[in-house]
């Protein structure tokens, strides 16, 4: 069976810096919350969901190159105004990265957004934040990936602005915008710490589709001679659900 391959690749003298904080496949980074919970008769869980699981571990994980402290809509008693910036961990030498420079590349104004709800859930007028990711990341012929915050994973103070990229062509870092949950902490002072996970990618195939909508003539008695109905536990795990491999 042919086994399709992702590539991450980032320059030789960054080895030693980020290999802490290396790509992973995602099911690496399975919740505590989620392994303590039990699915029985007597008490159905969300582990029992198959649907729920493969989306947690679909695919791979980038983690945080490096903490980004962010100051977001904080009052500054000096400027007697609220303040928003953000800025990266201090490098030393060549063997780190230096994140800091052009700052200003990494912020998007919300009139780039304008109209979209994602500019209220970010504080209104506040300004866009990105995180920079050292790897380059290669798919074969064909294939795109999906980016998006961590599913049913992610950290509650910020999420990437989800996104596809034909990574078979496109040749340089994919850099991620992300929104700020205003909804939650309107005034945010905190430090997303070195290997924090961002972003999950899927790849996945490039396809053409049609949508076909239907209307079919069904007798009633077939619902329950569906096999999903033969269990009491499983049942969609048993009859219908196929194995992913993420490696």
């Amino acid at each position: 069976m042919k086994v399709n391959k992702i590539t991450f690749s980032a320059p030789n003298n960054l080895e030693k810096y980020l290999k802490d904080v290396l790509p992973v496949p995602i099911k690496t980074n399975i919740p505590e919350w989620f392994k303590k919970l039990n699915h029985t008769m007597e008490k159905n869980t969300v582990k029992g969901c198959m649907p729920f699981l493969d989306a947690l571990t679909a695919g791979y994980l980038l983690k945080m190159p490096q903490d980004l402290y962010i100051k977001h809509n904080v009052w500054n008693e000096k400027l007697k105004k609220y303040d928003s910036f953000f800025r990266y961990s201090i490098q030393t030498d060549s063997s780190t990265l230096n994140l800091n420079d052009s700052l200003s590349s990494q912020i998007h104004q919300p009139q780039q957004l304008e109209g979209s709800p994602l500019v209220e859930k970010n504080g209104g007028d506040l300004p866009f934040y990105k995180i920079l990711n050292p790897f380059h990341i290669k798919t074969p012929p064909g294939y795109s990936c999906l980016f998006t915050s961590p599913m049913n994973n992610k950290d509650d103070r910020f999420e990437i602005i989800s996104g596809i990229v034909d990574t078979d062509k496109f040749d340089i870092e994919i850099n991620f915008p992300f929104v700020i949950n205003n909804d939650k902490y309107p005034n945010l002072e905190t430090t997303i710490e070195r290997g924090t996970p961002y972003v999950q990618i899927i790849p996945f195939k490039r396809d053409d589709w049609k949508m076909n909508v239907v209307f079919e003539k069904r007798n009633t008695s077939k619902f329950w001679q569906n096999p999903f109905f033969k269990k009491l536990i499983h049942n969609y795990r048993t009859f219908f659900w196929s194995k992913k491999k993420w490696m």
